[in-house]
């Protein structure tokens, strides 16, 4: 399984933290890199995407709705177990039960720090094994089974360029 780990764009400050909006560059980066992650996956031979997960928060669900849309994928659903309090084995759960239905299947995480960046290193299983994910940051990764240390890096990328790194 393809396992993409993104952070929501940048977002505005609200009084209360799950209501906050992407702001109008948040937008535009996370356009502007769902397009550069396209490119960057077909030129690795990476399957498209097939699936995006977010968390019920409201900037993570609109970063999900514009990477589903340049992405075109069809498939969005919100995960409460993507929330920045979640513990990693109910992540792990939920990769699981996704890669049962398809284990061929490209999947998008959109979350939170420091959600984003634990994910990464548990799957790694190096912490800084990537930097630190910023406001619509992105690592791909390849997963034999979602358990600490089973995963491989495929590439990163952070805005505003989304040049990628590995």
């Amino acid at each position: 399984m393809i396992l993409t780990i993104w952070r929501h764009g940048t977002a505005e400050y609200a009084t209360n933290d799950r209501l906050r909006e992407l702001t109008i560059s948040g937008r535009e980066d996370i356009g502007y890199g769902s397009a550069q992650f396209r490119q960057a996956c077909m030129l690795r031979n990476i399957p498209p995407v097939t699936t995006v997960l977010y968390s019920p928060w409201v900037r993570t669900e609109e970063t999900a709705q514009i990477i589903a849309i340049a992405l075109q994928s069809s498939a969005v659903f919100a995960e409460d177990v993507l929330r920045p309090d979640s513990m990693l084995s109910a992540i792990d759960s939920l990769v699981s039960k996704r890669a049962a239905d398809d284990p061929k299947q490209h999947l998008v995480l959109v979350s939170h720090q420091p959600m984003v960046s634990r994910l990464a290193d548990h799957y790694l299983g190096d912490t800084g094994g990537v930097p630190s994910l910023p406001p619509g940051g992105l690592v791909s990764l390849s997963l034999d089974v979602a358990e600490a240390a089973c995963g491989r890096l495929l590439f990163w990328a952070f805005p505003p360029e989304y040049e990628v790194g590995v």
